[in-house]
């Protein structure tokens, strides 16, 4: 994506040299493009010939056709970035708002179920990637992103680079999630897997990282090894991390600066399945004096 070739036109060329220039992840710039290209197939013409009146027809076409919001916004920020910083025309973006997306509540696993999905996973490897997720509350990517030189055993952090945001920041080590990791160490060093300063949890090239995707199937066979029924995702490790330790009673604010949320109102969520808090809360009804 560095160079012109001939499949790409030049317009996309210096969009992909704009999100370049930004530092965008891969990932982005294909969701980014992808939007551009969902515009072209609904105008049938160039995207740099759209009115605002095109960009709103194309929007309501959209949620018209069933497009998830999601979808739909994620849409709406590829052409933000194309019209706004590609093209210079940022007043055509004016009718075009995000949806509402609604929010339902996270799946949270019991201190039996996490056990449980763990004590499942595949092999050692997997066992202490899921002990990270759920020990230190990270995000799969940010799991599969660990190098060994990331762990502190004298501070007991874990320093989590670049992680969503692009920021960094550092998560909590406990003394068992620590012993788990060395376990796992001298397991993958004994099997040639643990490069000097390389990953923490090396792919089947030790010189590439485990992938998120891998480590998505691994807890959903642990899922059904353990005869969990519940809907579960790395994610999930992360939520019950944040619920259990609000049950624990530990600040909210603590909780934010570990899962690195930027704002408090997305750690407040956790409060609406913390069952041992709202047990905790003695309804009225309790008071009232006896009939």
């Amino acid at each position: 994506m560095s160079s012109l070739t001939p499949d790409v036109s030049p317009l996309r060329q210096r969009m992909i040299d704009d999100m370049r220039m930004r530092k965008f992840n891969g990932k982005t710039q294909i969701h980014y493009i992808r939007a551009v290209r969902r515009l072209v197939a609904f105008l049938k013409r160039s995207p740099d010939t759209a009115t605002a009146e095109d960009l709103r027809a194309f929007q309501l076409h959209m949620v018209d056709t069933g497009t998830s919001p999601p979808t739909i916004n994620s849409t709406l920020s590829g052409l933000k970035f194309f019209f706004d910083v590609t093209l210079g025309h940022a007043e055509l973006m004016v009718k075009v708002q995000p949806v509402h997306q609604p929010r339902p509540l996270p799946v949270v696993l019991s201190c039996d179920e996490v056990a449980r999905l763990i004590a499942a996973a595949p092999n050692p490897k997997y066992q202490a990637a899921l002990s990270v997720a759920y020990g230190a509350g990270l995000r799969a990517s940010e799991v599969c992103a660990l190098k060994v030189t990331d762990i502190d055993s004298e501070r007991m952090t874990l320093r989590v680079e670049q992680g969503k945001g692009r920021k960094d920041r550092y998560a909590m080590l406990s003394p068992v999630l620590l012993e788990r990791l060395r376990a796992w160490w001298r397991v993958g060093h004994a099997q040639g897997k643990m490069l000097p300063g390389g990953w923490l949890f090396p792919g089947l090239n030790p010189m590439d990282s485990l992938s998120t995707r891998q480590l998505n199937r691994a807890v959903h066979l642990a899922a059904d090894a353990a005869h969990i029924d519940k809907r579960v995702s790395m994610h999930t490790l992360r939520h019950s991390f944040a619920t259990h330790l609000l049950e624990q009673k530990v600040d909210i604010r603590v909780i934010q600066v570990l899962l690195g949320h930027k704002r408090l109102e997305t750690t407040a969520l956790y409060t609406h399945v913390a069952t041992e808090v709202l047990r905790a809360v003695i309804s009225p009804l309790e008071t009232l004096p006896s009939s």
